[in-house]
């Protein structure tokens, strides 16, 4: 008979697990609280347009083909992805712009209008990236580091890579220009790190961008959801709907079920949790089971901030503007509002902001006429002390106000469909602890062995995937934690 493994949460992590699970012979079942799959990637709809809660940005396409390859299907059959070109346009606080591609020449020019010395700094920082990739991601994103003597064995590789500068550090010593240093060390915040703090591993990034593209699945992100649901039935899985997890059975140190909400227990081989992992611990597990991940120890952690995103629809089109799908627009203060963000942890009055417009790729996701978006503002987690049942709405009148005024004229006249959530959602309806957006902050001291293992050091038969495991969050990082947990219940690894 084959093991029966239960998944709670249906994140990219939950998914990729529960798939590679199936095609290797175990019975998976998955269980999801909220009345859709998909976790951050959850899908708003509302008024005739689909919003994608995130992730928007598709860097490693090549990671959900493995999935679909593994179980002798074709990704192609279940999602279309098509690239963005450019992948990003970045605005400085004046709203002039720099683009980037993978076209190296394309991108030359772009730094030229900026600072023509920058040129030959940008094409040697290019050439230290693939080390860093081969050895941060190749090498070690897929591999658990259960183990203190684990950690020790790279430590050399990773002192000789400089890990132990920041990402934007480690960007400065190429570039000169100070907005071009911000457009190459922004990455980090993607996956939850100040650029100022974030371990230069993070630089990889941007050779994985330059590598595969950045991409879009053609009907937003909840078909790359729907896709690997569907591939899951398809392989003979379960997924479970408004079934929240109430409690992980541990019996003898061993986990052997859950106990959901409305009282039903599902007896599993194993577990694996795509919650959260200081909520499985603190919340899922009683304190008599737990031992090393205490309270304390899990409050002494870092971890990201938190978002506050506006997903808004308007009765009409903005095609004849400078923006581009994924755009992030930079105020004027950097390090000082990051400084507020991620160690004063105060709501500042100015922001910076990604904004997303994915109808200029795929207009089959608003009515006909219509223009769908999201704008996303990095705030403080909740040890912040934002009182955000009075501060959500002048925050969004201030950033809504700032778009009409730079970006999109007469935008709040024409708003016919609008949500937003702040770090509220993100701890009641995520789960995720402090409200913050990516779990454990990715920091030197924090990544590997540092992060809370894929294996629980608690009990056995306990896995983690997602952000707040190795190697962390961002769709690549929550990908290659379903692959570890697969190498570790098939015996391959550990």
């Amino acid at each position: 008979m084959s093991k029966k493994v239960v998944v709670i949460g249906s994140g990219f992590g939950g998914l990729g697990a529960a798939a590679r699970l199936l095609t290797r012979g175990f019975d998976v079942e998955v269980f999801e609280k909220r009345d859709k799959p998909g976790g951050r990637a959850y899908v708003y709809e509302k008024n005739g347009f689909k919003f994608d809660g995130g992730p928007t940005v598709i860097t490693a396409p090549f990671m959900f083909d493995d999935i679909f390859a593994a179980a002798g299907r074709k990704r192609e059959d279940y999602i279309n992805f098509v690239p963005c070109q450019p992948f990003y346009r970045i605005f400085n606080h004046e709203g002039r712009f720099f683009d980037y591609n993978s076209d190296e020449a394309f991108t030359l020019e772009q730094i030229g209008n900026w600072n023509e010395k920058d040129k030959q700094g940008y094409l040697d920082f290019l050439s230290t990236t693939k080390a860093i990739f081969d050895k941060g991601f190749t090498e070690l994103a897929d591999v658990p580091f259960l183990k203190f003597t684990d950690m020790l064995k790279v430590a050399p590789d990773l002192i000789k890579l400089q890990s132990y500068k920041s990402v934007y550090k480690y960007v400065s010593q190429f570039i000169e220009n100070d907005f071009l240093r911000r457009c190459f060390s922004f990455h980090p915040l993607l996956v939850g790190g100040n650029p100022f703090d974030t371990t230069s591993i993070y630089a990889m990034i941007h050779y994985l961008e330059r590598e595969w593209g950045v991409h879009y699945a053609m009907g937003g992100t909840g078909e790359i959801v729907k896709g690997m649901v569907n591939l899951i039935e398809d392989l003979g899985g379960k997924v479970h709907l408004n079934a929240e997890v109430d409690e992980i059975i541990i019996n003898n140190r061993k986990a052997s079920g859950l106990r959901l909400k409305d009282g039903t227990v599902v007896e599993a081989d194993a577990v694996v949790s795509n919650a959260d992992v200081p909520f499985t611990y603190r919340n899922l597990i009683k304190s008599e089971h737990r031992k090393k991940y205490t309270n304390k120890k899990l409050d002494r952690m870092h971890y990201s901030m938190s978002l506050f995103v506006i997903y808004f629809g308007t009765k009409k089109r903005y095609l004849d503007t400078e923006l581009k799908h994924h755009n992030i627009i930079l105020g004027e203060r950097y390090k000082g509002l990051l400084k507020d963000i991620f160690d004063k942890k105060t709501l500042s009055e100015d922001f910076s902001l990604y904004l997303h417009m994915p109808t200029i790729t795929d207009d089959t996701i608003a009515p006909e006429g219509c223009e769908s978006f999201y704008v996303l503002s990095p705030v403080p987690h909740l040890d912040s002390g934002t009182d955000w049942t009075k501060a959500a709405k002048p925050y969004r009148d201030a950033i809504m106000q700032f778009l009409e005024d730079n970006y999109l004229p007469d935008l709040q006249e024409n708003i016919i469909a609008e949500h937003y959530i702040d770090p509220i959602h993100f701890e009641k309806d995520l789960n995720s602890f402090k409200g913050s957006a990516f779990s454990v902050e990715p920091l030197l001291t924090q990544s590997a062995w540092f992060r809370p293992h894929n294996r629980s050091e608690e009990c056995d038969n306990l896995y983690f995937v997602g952000a707040g495991t190795h190697p962390g969050a961002g769709l690549p990082g929550v990908l290659s934690s379903s692959k570890i947990a697969e190498k570790l219940l098939t015996g391959e690894i550990g």
